[in-house]
């Protein structure tokens, strides 16, 4: 999956970016406060895609 689709995923579910890492972007559910890291690279694998959507409480991209 691409990137730049996760983060549209996450910003359409009430997601916000938090910091910018080295190799790392944290991003912020603020109705939870859940704080995950995602990688900064152009594929992101799907299950972790899927880990990332369900540790920030958002429906799982694709599903």
């Amino acid at each position: 999956m691409k990137r730049s689709a996760l983060l549209k995923h996450l910003r359409r579910h009430g997601c916000i970016l938090k910091r910018e890492g080295g190799s790392h972007s944290l991003w912020t559910n603020p109705q939870t406060g859940q704080v995950e890291a995602v990688p900064r690279h152009v594929e992101i694998p799907n299950l972790l895609a899927k880990k990332i959507c369900r540790c920030l409480s958002v429906p799982i991209i694709g599903g």
